[in-house]
């Protein structure tokens, strides 16, 4: 997998804005139909087909006869979200009019799907109007490298070099390891031993574990 996206920004951000703000009432008017079809789509799941008609083509037919609207959002309103303090790797201008913030799991295959095909995409057709800050959502009892993975990102961030060994870490995802990290380490040009020290402390131990408690609350 060969991709080299350009993050514009790779050092800590010591902002003190805590908000993630969506302005575009087009988003919320998209979000009504797709949150229609995966309501749908999770009765299928949860209740099977009946005998002699699917609930999900028994829907389907209601769905064809609803009339489409569109979601009435005023314009100038914001949602805000306290989340905490922002101290994270961040992509994109610090004045952007939209910040998307991830709470992500190295481990996850659906997470690094969503690197390749929308994240770098997203971020170079629309390099000035978003900014993209990734925090830590480990799941450690289906993906136990995950939080390994995260401390030794965020010892990578420590060396202004977060987004290299956050893509070397997703595209290496079937071999996540101490000796994988150390090699990335290497291979990116950071201060092997200064990594080494930084991973083996647990350093930053406490700062996944906050990410995920923001994440969970």
């Amino acid at each position: 997998m060969s991709i080299n996206p350009d993050y514009s920004t790779t050092t800590r951000d010591t902002s003190t804005d805590d908000t993630v703000t969506f302005k575009r009432s087009h988003f919320y008017i998209a979000l009504v139909p797709v949150m229609f079809v995966c309501g749908l789509a999770a009765g299928y799941l949860f209740w099977g087909p009946t005998n002699n008609d699917s609930v999900l083509e028994r829907d389907t037919r209601i769905a064809d006869k609803v009339e489409p609207t569109e979601a009435k959002v005023g314009v100038g309103e914001v949602q805000r979200f306290d989340i905490g303090s922002i101290d994270d790797p961040c992509a994109g201008p610090q004045n952007a009019p939209i910040t998307i913030i991830e709470f992500s799991d190295f481990q996850c295959a659906y997470c690094a799907k969503f690197v390749d095909t929308t994240l770098v995409p997203l971020l170079e057709t629309y390099p000035d109007e978003i900014r993209f800050c990734y925090r830590d959502f480990p799941l450690d009892n289906i993906h136990p490298e995950a939080r390994s993975a995260a401390e030794a990102a965020q010892c990578a961030f420590e060396q202004n070099k977060f987004w290299e060994f956050h893509n070397g870490i997703f595209w290496n995802q079937t071999t996540l390891s101490d000796d994988l990290y150390i090699d990335l380490a290497s291979n990116i040009n950071l201060d092997v031993e200064q990594f080494e020290k930084c991973y083996s402390s647990g350093r930053f131990r406490g700062r996944v574990n906050e990410d995920f408690s923001v994440a969970r609350d």
